[in-house]
């Protein structure tokens, strides 16, 4: 399993940094469909340079738009792409709202909903219920974000055991605890810099949090994502040493982690 960070900025894309967008992928399979984990801003334009856009699942850990604002140029791509159109449909797995949010995304009225069942299978999280997909297992387990229905991810690589958790947007919530249960990586959202002190509660993580989550839940390699362009990251990154001993990495587009 090899995770590629498209995009890693919070709340919007950066100069050079798009929004949140994560390609998992299997480099004993580069022709197999990828599995791509939120959408946001920039993603598609990262996405080209490593990866074939019409041949990739999709999945949201929550629809705000700095997770998901690219969809329509996806399905402007897979739709109608002069030479190399989606063959068939993938995979769209997301909240419940999400064939009708997208819908109206890409509509072309106020009162339209695009049909987009043509490119994607559109199939709604259930909570703590495993999806296998391209040989691996992801459970959807929510969080704490207004957003509604937000959700981390659990990805579980069927042929290895090897984990990859996600914690999506979320304030501190126990439920973390079992997404990131003895990941070889966690990526964790630091949208509130160092500390949250001050902060909106039940929104966003901190650094000195998702250091205290690493430690706690027995994750190998910390990697701080969703960390907003007016925040310092190594700052950040030093909270999260603070509370966890090992491996912390501030992630940033086109790292890649195999796992």
């Amino acid at each position: 399993m090899r995770l590629t960070i498209l995009g890693c900025s919070g709340s919007l894309g950066a100069p050079g940094n798009p929004g949140s967008s994560y390609l998992i992928s299997s480099p004993e399979r580069p022709d197999a469909p990828g599995v791509v984990m939120d959408f946001g801003p920039g993603a598609l334009a990262a996405l080209q340079s490593v990866h074939d856009p019409a041949n990739a699942h999709v999945i949201f850990s929550h629809l705000h738009a700095d997770h998901c604002s690219d969809l329509p140029s996806l399905l402007v791509w897979r739709r109608f792409h002069p030479t190399a159109p989606s063959p068939r449909r993938h995979v769209l797995a997301g909240p419940s709202y999400a064939a009708e949010h997208f819908g109206r995304m890409s509509a072309d009225g106020p009162a339209d909903i695009d049909d987009i069942s043509d490119t994607f299978d559109v199939r709604p999280w259930q909570s703590w219920s495993p999806l296998e997909l391209e040989g691996l297992e992801i459970t959807p387990i929510p969080v704490l974000h207004p957003a509604a229905e937000s959700h981390a991810l659990r990805v579980v690589c069927s042929h290895t055991g090897r984990v990859l958790a996600f914690s999506g947007d979320s304030g501190m919530t126990p439920s973390l605890l079992d997404v990131a249960r003895d990941a070889d990586l966690f990526l964790c959202e630091a949208a509130w810099g160092p500390s949250s002190e001050g902060k909106a509660p039940g929104m966003h993580l901190s650094g000195q949090e998702a250091g205290w989550l690493a430690r706690e839940a027995g994750v190998d390699t910390l990697v701080l994502v969703h960390i907003q362009p007016w925040t310092d990251p190594e700052e950040t990154a030093a909270a999260a040493r603070r509370e966890f001993d090992g491996p912390v990495v501030v992630g940033r587009p086109g790292d890649v982690f195999d796992l």
